[in-house]
């Protein structure tokens, strides 16, 4: 492969699930990489990735054993291939537990604000949320976050009551609910380039002696279920009205970040407990990133630039 800018082409292969492949690779993005010297390759997971290289640089969305030692190999091979990102960087985000530990590591220069996360323990069999020095309601969620059938399962919890619904399930996360106006604030991160999206989230919880625990007469609810419990209109005049977090603060929290993570292409949802305090309550790795407008040019900028670094 020449070296010379005018007439490099870069081979990026990807490596996903079918549906990752069917919402990321779409014909305006592939047609644009194009444009840019950029093949995009797809690999097949069955074979040997060594046999099917080289490539300047490989994305992916793909978890195991096998597939780590197939990008061993690789890079044993290959070692000027940009890997994006290492299976042992993503690894930390499959445990809900260990998955915001980057953020109570994090320094944030901005004046008159803070950033952390909620209160969360991690229940075993038989223990109870009194017992963890928690207070309800709490969310809880499987403690592993692998993208698993299970792992998307998540509860408000409002009393102990619903907790016995759940508590055969453990290990679970726990964290204390947080009210936050019923907006989330999402943050992707694609290397440099960091952006930051509102989107509604779920009701705040005001809860009264008289009700005995529990929010318009029961005791648990699903995520979906609390989402929905506020009218569209309404949610959504809330997410209008939210005003976005500081440009200052969004930047330096995606920059924060990704040093401490060590990856180049996750998000993390932010919400706002008052002014001046946020939390950060879930980072994913590679999500959803076609949901972005104008992903194509953010990508494509971001895969030349990583096989540059490199390969030039």
């Amino acid at each position: 492969m020449t070296t010379t800018e005018e007439t490099t082409r870069y081979r990026v292969g990807y490596a996903f699930e079918p549906k990752k492949v069917t919402t990321f690779i779409v014909t305006s993005f592939v047609d644009l990489a194009n444009q840019n010297g950029i093949d995009l390759v797809p690999i097949e997971p069955t074979k040997p990735l060594i046999e099917q290289g080289p490539f300047h640089c490989v994305i992916h969305k793909l978890y195991g054993q096998q597939w780590k030692q197939q990008l061993i190999e690789f890079t044993s091979k290959y070692p000027n291939a940009v890997i994006i990102d290492p299976p042992e960087k993503i690894e930390p985000l499959h445990n809900r537990l260990t998955m915001l530990d980057s953020v109570t590591r994090i320094n944030i220069s901005q004046p008159k604000t803070s950033v952390g996360i909620p209160k969360q323990k991690v229940v075993e069999d038989g223990e109870t949320i009194e017992e963890l020095g928690l207070k309800y309601p709490v969310i809880a969620k499987p403690l592993l976050a692998n993208g698993g059938t299970t792992s998307h399962e998540m509860w408000v919890v409002l009393n102990s009551k619903g907790f016995e619904s759940v508590k055969d399930q453990t290990p679970l996360l726990v964290q204390e609910y947080v009210n936050h106006g019923e907006v989330v604030f999402k943050v992707y991160v694609v290397g440099d380039h960091v952006e930051c999206v509102k989107r509604r989230s779920l009701a705040d919880i005001h809860i009264t002696e008289e009700e005995d625990g529990e929010w318009s007469g029961v005791s648990i609810l699903p995520f979906s279920q609390i989402s929905n419990a506020a009218t569209v209109e309404h949610e959504s005049a809330k997410v209008d009205d939210a005003e976005m977090p500081p440009p200052k603060l969004v930047a330096e929290l995606g920059r924060e970040l990704r040093k401490a993570l060590g990856l180049r292409l996750f998000n993390f949802d932010v919400i706002r407990e008052s002014e001046g305090k946020y939390a950060v309550i879930d980072i994913n790795y590679f999500p959803g990133f076609a949901k972005l407008p104008h992903f194509e040019q953010i990508f494509t900028d971001f895969l030349l630039d990583q096989c540059k670094s490199k390969c030039n």
